[in-house]
């Protein structure tokens, strides 16, 4: 990939551009014999992201009419397959003479260094050595070479050889033995002879996979009314509220106000489920007994499969339910539904399709399709993401007595997570796999991460730990051009308690295609999200409650794949603490607020130098082109827009020409001081001692303290335009009409070209002519009252 070292320190934080050897080679020298790239003549390769591996694959189909054991009768047979110092095996079956494995296995090209292949049939022994059955060998020239789109290459029955190889030997066993590249069909479940070390469970995390995120729709309960609520106290009717839940999920509505027996609420609950429904609505409708304690008057459990789903707004019909009595006996549990008398409860319940179900942040959201399939529109764009390599990877872990790394990758988008295989003991892995996402928008994001593998064993550690996290990269697909291929190498930067840390870098090609021109520029004027989130909108506390609880699912459900999808991988991947306190964060927003800012800053600054008369040939330029335009005021429109239109088309040339990557100083990462990062890493609830937490506050109420005043201020200012006209101080908005009936009557009589220019030559006039003191309307406005002094 061969890029130079930045001679700058700073330098090495930026995404820098790679030339790597993308595409597909013909085995023996380029197209028809020649010495290069494949001929445009070809199909184009589904594997034109990533550098060609080449592997040498075996596979072990079966094997017929193996010899029993003679001392035991039967025979426990498996295969080895060597080459070189690589030696794989499959399993081994009990008392069978015609076993199946189809099992395949894939040593890289780069590693071999051996001529010959030998593939070993032996019968597993309990006690002593494991007993030789046969074997067959073959030449390493004489293997085949397998380029696809060919179909894949026919398995042959092989007869056993004995140990020299002289002779043949009874049994049979049917192999297949091609040379082929990344892009074979069987290279995601091949045994790779580089995670030879690793075994048992561990076998299936070394594995490159494709998961796909559960179907997530948010549960909409509304509790109207309940009736015929009876409670213990006979005395006195009931206060009665509603607890409802859903998995882990538990909400409550509140408690009615007077005390009723056929309480209402007309209150919704949110809840977030996913499909398949294996959860239940558990409600129980519970009385007031005390400050502290709460009595269930009765119960119902609902299956989430019988609700009504909708698409839209439309009215959902309501239902009375009646509730099981509680307290019955597991003995006398059959008598609930006996009872001729019970409480009821109305709810109008339904799965709403016509949202989007937010399980990450909307800033780096990467999908916003509503959950109704219905709804969704056609796909507008192609991503393709080659996942080339990684270099200079800091050792994450013990392991023999040395530190290293069995480092792969994730990638999000949409529904579709992906993960490569694992590459073991390697600081400078390779991958070279490539995926393919359908775009839906291009204001979108895709993530990846890249991890530590824990959960491989065989580590210094006897209990498998968690896949750490290495660093992460983002890529807006809205700055990419489309049809241009990137090839990018982008620093893994990660915030540690000891500052910013650079992990190592992440070698990537990928590129965004565009299906229909027309429909991207008509997304461009639509809602992000679909239109049920703007015409019946969540509150603040809904959608951060409901987004943490759709995160918790989607962990769930992909830690019960397997390989699982650690819950660390999933909650780093969807940013889950990102809603956190950091001062870190704070300053870097703050200073974002104050650059969005400078622009005006500066215009301001040049506005008063030219009033200042600081370049004389300047502000009498803006004097005259101010005469032109209030001579012709119908040029001022087209001219702004015209300025606009310049800048623009100057602006083109230093556009940015890769898309941007973890900014450090913008973040705020390099000037941060280490107690702010420390508290940042800090646990919640904290598990710092007293005294710190007590620094840590008082630091909080200080920062908080500014803030709230610098609130105030802009308050105030508010407060005072709206005291112009509403007569709290009734000598201050006298004055103030008086004036807008004076200006009112000028304005109608005098020319506005009049008005204008001589607003524009006070304000132009020269500093001999202004004064030091603040101006008579400033003045005028200081001196309005706001509603501070009303606050206690």
């Amino acid at each position: 990939m061969g890029n130079e070292q930045p001679s700058n320190p700073q330098d090495d934080y930026k995404a820098k551009e790679t030339k790597p050897q993308l595409g597909e080679r013909w085995p023996h020298g380029g197209f028809r014999g020649g010495g290069g790239w494949i001929s445009s003549d070809r199909v184009i390769s589904t594997y034109d992201l990533v550098e060609q591996m080449h592997f040498l694959y075996v596979r072990v189909v079966k094997a017929r009419d193996l010899p029993p054991n003679p001392v035991t009768g039967s025979c426990d047979p498996y295969v080895e397959v060597k080459l070189g110092n690589y030696k794989g095996k499959t399993k081994h079956f009990d008392k069978k003479v015609n076993p199946e494995w189809k099992q395949v296995f894939a040593f890289s090209k780069e590693k071999i260094q051996s001529s010959i292949i030998e593939v070993f049939v032996r019968d597993k022994e309990m006690v002593q050595r494991d007993d030789y059955l046969g074997k067959v060998v073959f030449d390493m020239n004489e293997v085949p070479t397998r380029v696809p789109p060919d179909s894949p290459l026919a398995p042959q029955w092989y007869r056993l050889a004995d140990r020299r190889g002289e002779s043949k030997v009874r049994g049979e066993v049917m192999l297949a033995v091609w040379m082929g590249t990344q892009a074979d069909e069987a290279f995601s479940e091949a045994w790779h002879a580089d995670a030879a070390l690793v075994h048992g469970e561990g076998v299936h995390s070394v594995r490159s996979k494709v998961y796909v995120s559960p179907k997530l729709w948010y549960l909409r309960v509304n509790i109207i009314e309940a009736q015929d609520v009876e409670s213990m106290d006979k005395t006195q009717p009931p206060q009665v509220f509603v607890k409802a839940q859903v998995g882990k999920q538990v909400l409550k509505t509140i408690l009615c106000q007077t005390r009723t027996t056929n309480p209402f609420w007309n209150e919704d609950l949110l809840f977030v489920a996913a499909e398949p429904f294996e959860e239940q609505l558990v409600l129980t409708v519970e009385c007031k007994a005390g400050p502290s304690k709460d009595e269930i008057a009765g119960r119902l459990v609902l299956p989430l499969n019988t609700f009504e789903k909708r698409l839209d707004h439309r009215a959902v019909h309501s239902r009375w339910f009646n509730l099981e009595r509680f307290g019955f006996g597991v003995l006398e549990g059959d008598r609930r539904h006996e009872l001729k008398f019970s409480t009821r409860i109305h709810l109008r319940s339904c799965l709403e399709g016509g949202y989007h179900v937010l399980d990450e942040s909307t800033m780096y959201i990467s999908d916003q399709r509503p959950t109704a399939r219905q709804l969704w529109k056609k796909p507008v764009g192609i991503l393709e993401v080659g996942i080339l390599t990684a270099q200079g990877l800091v050792p994450m872990k013990p392991k023999d007595g040395r530190k290293t790394t069995d480092a792969y990758c994730v990638a999000k988008y949409g529904l579709k997570w992906v993960r490569t295989r694992t590459i073991l003991d390697s600081l400078s892995p390779k991958w070279n796999e490539q995926y393919t996402w359908e775009v839906y928008d291009p204001c979108t994001v895709i993530t990846l991460g890249v991890f530590d593998n824990g959960h491989l064993g065989g580590n210094d550690n006897s209990a498998p730990g968690k896949d750490s996290r290495i660093g992460k990269v983002r890529i807006r697909l809205s700055t990419l051009e489309t049809d241009r291929i990137y090839t990018m190498s982008y620093p893994l930067l990660v915030l540690q308690p000891s500052g910013v840390k650079k992990m190592g870098d992440l070698q990537l090609a990928f590129r965004f295609t565009c299906l229909s021109l027309a429909n991207i520029i008509y997304l461009y004027g639509h809602p992000l999200l679909p239109k049920m989130h703007y015409l019946h909108p969540f509150t603040v506390n809904q959608v951060d409650s409901l987004r943490y609880q759709a995160m918790n699912i989607v962990a769930v459900r992909l830690g019960r794949a397997e390989p699982p999808l650690h819950k660390e991988v999933v909650e780093y991947m969807l940013d889950v603490d990102s809603h956190m306190w950091s001062m870190r964060r704070s300053k870097a927003n703050f200073f974002r607020i104050v650059s969005l800012f400078s622009g005006v800053i500066s215009m301001s600054k040049w506005l008063g130098d030219v009033c200042k008369w600081k370049n004389p040939i300047t502000t009498i330029l803006v004097h005259l082109l101010f005469c032109i335009l209030i001579c012709y005021p119908e040029l001022i429109l087209p001219t702004m827009f015209l300025y606009m239109f310049l800048i623009g088309i100057w602006n083109y040339r230093s556009r940015l020409r890769q898309p941007p990557h973890m900014d450090t100083k913008l973040s705020w990462a390099e000037a941060v001081i280490s107690d702010e990062l420390d508290e940042e890493f800090d646990t919640f609830p904290t598990s710092k001692p007293e005294n710190t937490v007590k620094m840590r506050y008082d630091r909080l109420r200080s920062v908080a303290g500014r803030i709230q005043t610098v609130i105030g201020d802009m308050a105030t200012q508010g407060e005072r335009f709206q005291a112009l006209l509403s007569w709290r101080d009734p000598r201050a908005t006298s004055l103030f009409i008086v004036f807008c009936l004076i200006a009112a009557v000028i304005l109608y009589v005098t020319p506005f070209k009049i008005i204008a220019l001589v607003a524009a030559l006070v304000y132009l006039r020269h500093p001999r002519f202004r004064s030091k003191m603040p101006s008579p309307p400033c003045n005028f406005f200081r001196r309005l009252p706001a509603r501070a002094d009303s606050m206690l």
